[in-house]
């Protein structure tokens, strides 16, 4: 992973306190805590009523959703959590704002070229998002990427519209070559894009035999680098494209094959999530100049598409840091326009028709993840001190002193003697000194001093340096109803953050901080990086849990990728996905799915729940025939055991 930008500036946020609720807390300063007015884009806000909504209806704070009384309809309707739910009322507006954008730059620079924007499909394949993004897109003609025959038969049967591209990316086997090049015999636009020379072969090959002269495109594999977490996926590393040298030699072996007039695109990819919009001009300016050679070489050409790298900012700080991006999709749209336009006036190259893959950008916002709060672990002691035996080990005696003469004066020398004693308390009870129970004591007394430091930590305004990261050891574990890996594969896999905050009861000031554990039993099966004002937090600012009284959490922005990358840990499946949209003024649930059922995941990794219902079956009369449990009994465990294979993978209240 490539190193972080400097740390971000801004106005510190209010921070959490581990004391009781202060006077004076409002929603306004909850939305300030967790940034959801820098992130939320203007679709997510906070509620006079402490409640995080949801805005369906542009600029219309009448319509706003509550997030909590959606999740309390969706139980009134039998759904449990966890629940993912999709908007598509915000993947909407994220197509219209793209394309928008790019028709508004170029009618200001009087650019000649068009606009088509394509989805590519790899970030999020579910049928919903495929069929909402070609029914809406038809207006701006927006067309679909296809990088794999599955990919592309989806592609097939849902875009129709013969002004939209379908490009087709990827390694193609003979079978894709033929879908691809008999839907452009139908009639639409479809752009088999060269990844390798030996493609062109092929791809000749079999229009000669189907009777059409295809439409080709070059992915080219700039020099240039983009910036953030994929810069390897271009410059001269990236494992896709062609260099220069091999360009070359696609175009004279076109030119042999008399096949010259059918090279229309030029295709470029700098990486995924790129966060300075320095490196998307710098790669632009690469790629023009290539494109302007190619029609000097005799190719028609016509058509630049400039990939995906278009960036979501997670964090909402509007900087270079790699979960953010120092630029809007107005701003990207102005410099790709006005960097192509330039180049290809000096060069006297007619304007090209401009194709983006924006994927991350499209869906990013349309779901968010909600979960409920199972249980707490706490590491924070009570108001009251802990219990003092009659004759306490030598160290726990130190202890107590300790935490008779802490004040602020000395809080760096008591932390230091607290974890000392501790310490040597717990080197006691290895060699056999002190008791379980004298340890045990010796620790909340640690714990006890430790979190009466953090308390007076919140009254000051300069806290030295070695006492910041002292708020890392008085963490509360918040155990949430959901699969890290499931639905956030990439806050695991490649340090991805997400917004993630309380979805209600933000009239209420957070007093404890907080990591989200899941319910994998993985130790990795947690979330302990946060979006923050200055770099990234490792704790999450969180209202006392009350056992009995639900607590909702919610993680945003992860339409992209999360959908179709989670892999089945422990077993745990699909969560419930629930559409919503405005209608007529009020919300609306469509596109309800049910989760995956034990037996659902049972059955991916090729278990036969028939055959498992039999063992145990067999199991249970041997347990009859011992005498171990009654015929009656049989009976209710056999019961248990089938309900179970129907049952929600996740926990059900």
């Amino acid at each position: 992973m490539s190193p972080s930008p400097s740390k971000k500036k801004k106005k510190p946020a209010p921070a959490p306190t581990t004391g009781k609720s202060q006077k004076g807390w409002s929603p306004s300063k909850s939305a300030e805590l967790y940034g959801i007015d820098d992130w939320g884009h203007g679709y997510f806000h906070v509620s006079r009523q402490g409640e995080v909504t949801v805005r369906l209806t542009e600029d219309d704070e009448n319509y706003d959703i509550s997030l909590k009384n959606i999740v309390d309809g969706l139980a009134d309707r039998g759904t449990q959590l966890p629940v993912l739910l999709r908007f598509r009322d915000l993947l909407h507006s994220r197509i219209a704002e793209l394309n928008n954008s790019f028709h508004k730059a170029i009618k200001d620079l009087n650019y000649q070229g068009s606009y088509r924007g394509v989805y590519p499909i790899k970030v999020n394949q579910q049928r919903q998002v495929i069929e909402e993004i070609t029914e809406f897109g038809k207006q701006y003609h927006y067309g679909l990427e296809a990088g794999s025959k599955p990919e592309l038969i989806a592609a097939l049967a849902h875009m129709h519209d013969p002004e939209a591209y379908i490009i087709c990316n990827g390694y193609k086997d003979e079978e894709f070559i033929d879908l691809a090049l008999h839907a452009q015999k139908m009639g639409l636009r479809v752009i088999l894009v060269l990844e390798m020379p030996s493609e062109l072969h092929s791809i000749i090959k079999r229009s000669e035999a189907i009777g059409i002269r295809p439409n080709l495109g070059v992915r080219v594999r700039l020099a240039t680098r983009g910036s953030g977490h994929w810069q390897e996926s271009a410059g001269d590393k990236s494992v896709f494209g062609l260099n220069a040298a091999q360009v070359i030699e696609v175009v004279d072996r076109l030119k042999d094959y008399g096949y010259l007039d059918c090279l229309k695109m030029l295709h470029y990819h700098q990486g995924s999530q790129i966060p300075n919009i320095a490196s998307i001009r710098e790669g632009a300016t690469e790629a023009v100049r290539m494109y302007c050679d190619l029609v000097r070489e005799g190719a028609p050409m016509g058509i630049l598409d400039i990939g995906g790298g278009l960036a979501v900012d997670y964090d909402g700080s509007h900087t270079n840091f790699t979960s953010s991006c120092n630029y809007s999709i107005s701003e990207y749209c102005a410099d790709i326009i006005e960097v192509i336009s330039s180049i290809c006036q000096k060069q006297n190259i007619a304007h090209p028709n401009i194709i983006s893959e924006s994927g991350r950008a499209v869906v990013s916002y349309y779901s968010v993840l909600v979960f409920n709060i199972l249980d707490v672990t706490s590491v924070q002691s009570s108001d009251d001190e802990p219990a003092t035996p009659e004759n306490p080990h030598d160290q726990l005696k130190n202890l107590i002193e300790v935490n008779r003469v802490l004040c602020k004066k000395n809080l760096q020398e008591c932390v230091n003697d607290a974890l000392y004693y501790r310490d040597q308390l717990r080197a006691q009870f290895f060699h056999g000194n002190a008791t379980l129970r004298e340890r045990g004591l010796g620790e909340a007394w640690s714990w006890h001093i430790l979190t009466r430091v953090s308390k007076l930590l919140t009254e000051m305004d300069d806290i030295p340096e070695d006492l910041r990261e002292l708020s890392s050891s008085l963490t509360d574990f918040y155990y949430g109803n959901f699969s890290l890996f499931q639905s956030l594969p990439d806050s695991w896999a490649i340090d991805q953050l997400f917004p993630v905050m309380p979805i209600h009861r933000l009239e209420e000031r957070p007093r404890h901080r907080a990591v989200l554990a899941d319910i994998t039993c993985d130790c990795d099966g947690k979330i302990d990086r946060f979006i923050d004002r200055e770099d990234v937090a490792k704790i999450l600012p969180l209202h006392e849990f009350k056992p009995g009284t639900p607590y909702y959490v919610a993680v945003f922005l992860v339409g992209a990728y999360q959908e179709t990358l989670g892999d089945l840990h422990n077993l745990l499946g699909d969560t419930h996905v629930v559409g919503v949209h405005m209608e007529n003024g009020k919300p609306v649930y469509t596109h309800e799915v049910e989760g995956d059922t034990v037996a659902d995941v049972l059955s991916y990794v090729e278990y036969d729940t028939k055959e498992l219902v039999g063992r145990f079956r067999s199991f249970a009369e041997q347990a009859v025939s011992k005498g171990n449990i009654s015929p009656s009994e049989r009976r209710e465990v056999m019961d248990l055991f089938r309900n179970g294979l129907s049952g929600y993978t996740y926990f059900e209240s």
